[in-house]
Formats: structure tokens, C-alpha cells, sequence
């Protein structure tokens, strides 16, 4: 999370030096929060950060949650960004410590609470929430939708996460700047984006030639012993 603090100071001076715009807009693709939840610490930390929008796919527990202030598990519903495809977002109990005061107890207590299926966040914790950070969902044929019509408007084929945060920062389009955190490579999903787009995603340059590389395997006793010896002799400087 601490590294992931880097991005949105570096992305709020790229878009200070090309608009002149002091304060920014994130919409940003997450299901377990932890992307969002640096957000919030670098604006914190003193980052002129507007609003955070949270973005989900089908499996919207993040934003039923922002909206209705019940955190609640439902079946995880497979999609085509299936690194959202969580119910329980871990990195979301520390924005829960923030907002009960930073008491442990009381977030413990809640935790436990949502192993049995959920719990109501208290009316003063969820008006911290409600001021921290907006949210919003996008379906499968939204995702898709969104991939198609970025290849055709501006070129750019998007995985299918940063397609969902797309999808969503465009319900929250204002008067400041938008950025949405891109979150894989498109070549990453395949199937899901030539679907979408009728393109297939070519590698990176710096891996076009990754299908082609020789591979390397050591086998390894199923040993804790023998497997600790082998990391250790590897990173031998």
C-alpha cells in the first residue's frame, strides 16, 4: 500500500503540469482496496485529492457497502476482471479503523460480526466513509462496453479492471480532472479483451518475445528444508 502511495503523487503532478489544475479526481478499479486505501493516505498526508471513487465489477460489496452502509457477503460471481472478485476486502478493515476512531476493538468485533454474514458500520464511522470516498459498479457488458469504445475512440485497449474504473469515473465526470489507475496490461486478459474489442493485445516490446524464451525449471523435493536451501543458495550475491 505504502508503494502504491507513489502513483497518485506522481499522477496529480503530471496532470498540475499539463492543466494547471490543483486538485484531482481518482477513480479507482478495487476489490480489495488496497489501491484506493493509498489514495486515502496520500491524501492524508496533504495530496489536493477531490474525491476517491471507488469502482467494482459485478461483485459490488465495496460499493453496496458505501451506499447503504451494511457490509454484507454475497456469492463472488465469476467476470471477466476477476482480481475484483472478492467479498471480503481486506485492506477495507483499515479504512473501518479510521473511521470507528482507531479502535481495534470495536473493528474486531465488526469482523467477527461479517464471518457470520455482515454487519450495519455505525452512523458515525459511515459518514466518515461517506466523506472519504465515492463508489459506483460496472456489469460485464458495461466492462466490455468500455473496452470497445476506448480501442475506437482514442485507441487505447484497456484490461478489463481498468475498463470497470473507466466505466465508473465517467458517471462521476466534473469540472476537475479525472484519473483513472490503470491496473494490468491488457495482454494480461486475452480472451476478455479481444472479445470485447475484436483486437488482440500484443505483448509488451519488452516480452514480444516471451513465448519463445527458453524455459527453466528445477525440481525440488517436497521438503521445507530442501526448499529453504535451494532460495538461499539462489540469492547468494
Amino acid at each position: 500500500v505504502l508503494a502504491q502511495v507513489v502513483y497518485y503523487f506522481y499522477a496529480w503532478g503530471q496532470v498540475r503540469k499539463q492543466t494547471g489544475c490543483n486538485k484531482v479526481y481518482f477513480s479507482v478499479p478495487t476489490g480489495n482496496f488496497g489501491d484506493i486505501f493509498a489514495g486515502y493516505i496520500a491524501k492524508k498526508m496533504g495530496l489536493p485529492i477531490a474525491d476517491l471513487v471507488v469502482a467494482t465489477n459485478q461483485n459490488d460489496i465495496l460499493h453496496r457497502t458505501l451506499e447503504t452502509g451494511a457490509y454484507t457477503k454475497e456469492g463472488v460471481i465469476p467476470s471477466i476482471s476477476p482480481s475484483m472478485d472478492i467479498q471480503v476486502s481486506s485492506n477495507f478493515e483499515r479504512a473501518l479503523f479510521d473511521a470507528y476512531g482507531r479502535d481495534g476493538a470495536a473493528v474486531a468485533a465488526q469482523m467477527d460480526d461479517l464471518k457470520k454474514g455482515g454487519f450495519q458500520i455505525s452512523q458515525g464511522a459511515y459518514q466518515m466513509l461517506k466523506d472519504s470516498f465515492k463508489s459506483g459498479r460496472a456489469s460485464e457488458e458495461e466492462t466490455s462496453a468500455a473496452i470497445k469504445d476506448y480501442n475506437l475512440t482514442h485507441g487505447e485497449l484497456l484490461c478489463p479492471h481498468t475498463a470497470v474504473g473507466v466505466h465508473v469515473a465517467e458517471d462521476h465526470l466534473g469540472a476537475i480532472p479525472m484519473v483513472t489507475l490503470a491496473t494490468a496490461h491488457p495482454a494480461k486478459f486475452p480472451d476478455a479483451v479481444k472479445a470485447a474489442s475484436g483486437v488482440a493485445a500484443p505483448l509488451p516490446p519488452r516480452m514480444a518475445d516471451l513465448y519463445d524464451r527458453p524455459e527453466r525449471v528445477t525440481r525440488v523435493p517436497n521438503d521445507m528444508a530442501a526448499l529453504q536451501a535451494l532460495i538461499k543458495e539462489r540469492i547468494k550475491v
